[in-house]
């Protein structure tokens, strides 16, 4: 009786570390297109090398509607199809859109960011 108590319970565990390993890493949360001016996409790493980037986004300040100022926003991603990746590094100082994943979890061979862009939807 008490071996059977202990396997279920290793069972039990397991399947919860399993599951807890699924969602934080591996789910995708959420995904869209965002929109801005690339400024550079790196390469780099000490073991796992990964593609890192950032677009820049203007928009309106939310908390000083009144004065009608703009705002940056940084949006920080990491790619991880190398064409994708290649494409984007010619298009520093451009107008991107780019389709991205979310996860809730970061990985050291996906990248260094939650937001993993997965292709291109527009350059200008």
């Amino acid at each position: 009786m008490k071996r059977k108590i202990i396997t279920i319970s290793v069972l039990v565990l397991t399947l919860a570390l399993a599951a807890f390993i699924y969602f934080k890493f591996f789910f995708v949360f959420g995904e869209g297109v965002k929109a801005g001016e690339l400024n550079f996409v790196v390469y780099k790493g000490y073991i796992f090398k990964t593609y890192e980037g950032k677009a820049i986004q203007a928009g309106f300040d939310a908390r000083n509607r009144n004065l009608g100022s703009i705002q940056s926003y940084e949006f920080e991603f990491s790619i991880t199809d190398k064409e994708v990746a290649d494409s984007l590094m010619r298009c520093s100082g451009k107008h991107v859109e780019l389709h991205y994943k979310e996860y809730l979890g970061t990985l050291p061979w996906r990248g260094m960011q939650k937001f993993v862009v997965d292709r291109i939807i527009n350059v200008n």
